[in-house]
């Protein structure tokens, strides 16, 4: 009687594939969207209106699976943001740590890998961020901050669009099975 309750659960059970990668995978494409966040401002303004270590802690919390990496990712990749830009020390840290714990939480009861739902999870991330970043900038710093404007939803869009080629290339970091 045990046997045929443990294989009807089973069954109803569904397995969602958690992605490995190549060693040095994660911290080099972390280096690359950090130095790339620093220096192509400088030479292109309009760059700044993406967020590299914001997407590469979305894509690698979602194939992963694991929200203690997906956390400590996050934690890692905010706080180095924060050393390379000009913000509080923090800032970035709590609002990437939030993001890669949830991310890595969801991405194992959702599917993530087609690019409808990648922009769409990217599009929601990033206003999750930018709230996250709102909201201490308000409380903590005591600095005044619009909750949405035009460039926010512009920025949503072009990081929703950014992050279906972003993935779509950093898919090929994956260890095939």
């Amino acid at each position: 009687m045990t046997e045929n309750y443990s294989s009807i659960r089973l069954q109803g059970e569904t397995h969602i594939e958690v992605h490995h990668f190549h060693s040095g995978a994660v911290v080099f494409a972390a280096i690359t969207a950090l130095v790339v966040q620093a220096l192509l401002p400088v030479y292109i303004p309009a760059a700044a209106i993406l967020d590299l270590p914001l997407l590469v802690t979305l894509y690698f919390g979602l194939s992963r699976r694991n929200p203690s990496t997906g956390l400590l990712l996050g934690t890692g990749m905010g706080l180095l943001q924060d050393s390379l830009s000009k913000t509080p020390i923090g800032l970035y840290g709590i609002a990437k740590t939030l993001v890669g714990f949830l991310a890595s939480s969801i991405g194992g009861r959702i599917d993530t890998e087609h690019p409808v739902s990648r922009f769409a999870l990217t599009v929601f991330f990033f206003g999750l961020h930018q709230g996250t970043i709102v909201l201490i900038k308000r409380l903590l710093l005591a600095q005044p901050e619009a909750w949405f404007s035009v460039q926010f939803a512009i920025a949503a869009g072009v990081n929703g669009v950014a992050s279906v080629g972003l993935f779509f290339l950093m898919d090929r970091l994956r260890k095939s099975a």
